[in-house]
């Protein structure tokens, strides 16, 4: 008896043990139903877009009636497209869960770009919504369109801009590029001379590159190139890609202005590679409160139409100590200032006074910040 009591036993734990393992199998239900309503945008909506503006448009649509968790992209096609290859997906806020999505003008613009919408110009995009669970996706039952109208400008801006050419002091040869200084997104600039020849911009210094050019001095367009004829000059080259447009503002000279004189001393005769130079002997004015050498510079220029005006570059403090050997570079950063005589203005090393030195003001856009410098020989 025992031993059947045992077989026993040992058959109901096994039994036990065996139901104990089995699992529940829970079939998952990759159904989805589709977006059938969507809300906002209305159709025929038109936006103008502004791709610097910090507030985005809101599309709107009411939820799948799927009961599990799905994901929500906004896509994008051309009026005539049907959604399968769609020109550009988005997911919606919250990383795909919310029912709506805010896209930012600058994308908007993107997207524009993409379908073929020109810069300063109007078209179409079509929009829809498709909900996804797992590998399953649906599109909406509706679609809608909305009216762009670009701005001018280049909806994709380049990391980096270059200036070549034979009116350029690098050359023709794209390697030996001048790399502008990115001031921001999409905008650049540049301090150099520019001879009789031809010049473009490019955002590459090797291999396939985009060009652009700039047209009537005060335009930019894909492609093409600039001549430049008449004498050599320098130039503030401002570009902006995000409005197509271009500045050349002529530099006609750079001058040393003593403020305790009020007047310019000496002029800085520009040597090529963004910068001014001279050498020249510094005399500290003698005042009656002891030697004054506050100091900053004076721009004279020139616009398109050749009218002449002046820039004044000098410290962003409105009032300096004497440098020392121990000053930081920083402390000679050139920032565009006002004309008053004495604020904003650096001061010269006192051990310069009665030296030969050679003075420098190098807006070079390889340097983070323009400054000048006054060195002893």
């Amino acid at each position: 008896m025992r031993k059947i009591f045992m077989i026993s036993m040992m058959l109901l734990f096994g039994a036990i043990a065996f139901t104990s393992c089995k699992k529940d199998v829970h079939v998952l239900d990759a159904n989805v139903a589709p977006v059938s309503k969507l809300n906002l945008p209305a159709d025929q909506a038109s936006f103008s877009l502004d791709p610097k503006s910090s507030s985005g448009i809101v599309f709107q649509w009411d939820a799948s009636s799927t009961q599990d968790l799905v994901l929500y992209e906004i896509a994008f096609d051309k009026p005539t497209g049907d959604f399968s290859n769609p020109i550009y997906k988005v997911l919606s806020n919250g990383s795909g869960v919310q029912t709506q999505a805010t896209i930012s003008q600058k994308l908007l613009n993107t997207i524009a770009f993409t379908a073929g919408i020109a810069s300063s110009s109007t078209g179409t995009l079509k929009w829809t919504v498709i909900v996804s669970k797992v590998a399953n996706k649906q599109l909406s039952t509706s679609s809608r369109i909305i009216q762009i109208n670009r701005p001018a400008g280049f909806a994709v801006l380049p990391a980096a801009l270059y200036l070549t050419g034979t009116a350029t002091e690098a050359g023709a040869d794209v390697t030996k590029a001048i790399a502008m200084k990115k001031v921001t997104d999409g905008v650049f600039e540049l301090y150099t001379s520019l001879q009789p020849g031809t010049y473009t911009l490019v955002d590459k210094n090797s291999g396939t590159s985009t060009v652009y050019s700039v047209q009537n001095g005060t335009s930019v367009q894909l492609n093409g190139s600039t001549t430049v004829t008449g004498n050599k000059a320098v130039y503030r080259i401002s570009i902006d890609l995000t409005t197509a447009s271009a500045t050349l503002t002529q530099i006609l000279s750079v001058g040393f202005w003593s403020a305790p004189l009020g007047k310019i001393t000496f002029m800085l005769p520009y040597v090529g590679n963004s910068q001014w130079e001279t050498n020249t002997t510094i005399v500290i004015p003698q005042q009656s409160y002891g030697l004054d050498s506050r100091y900053k510079y004076q721009f004279m220029v020139a616009d398109a139409s050749g009218k002449q005006s002046l820039e004044w570059y000098g410290s962003k403090n409105p009032d300096n100590p004497d440098p020392n050997s121990t000053t930081l570079p920083s402390y000679f950063y050139m920032y565009p200032v006002d004309n008053s005589q004495f604020n904003y203005c650096f001061k010269l090393l006192p051990a310069t006074n009665n030296k030969n030195c050679t003075v420098n003001v190098n807006f070079s856009p390889a340097i983070a910040n323009y400054n000048n410098t006054v060195t002893i020989k």
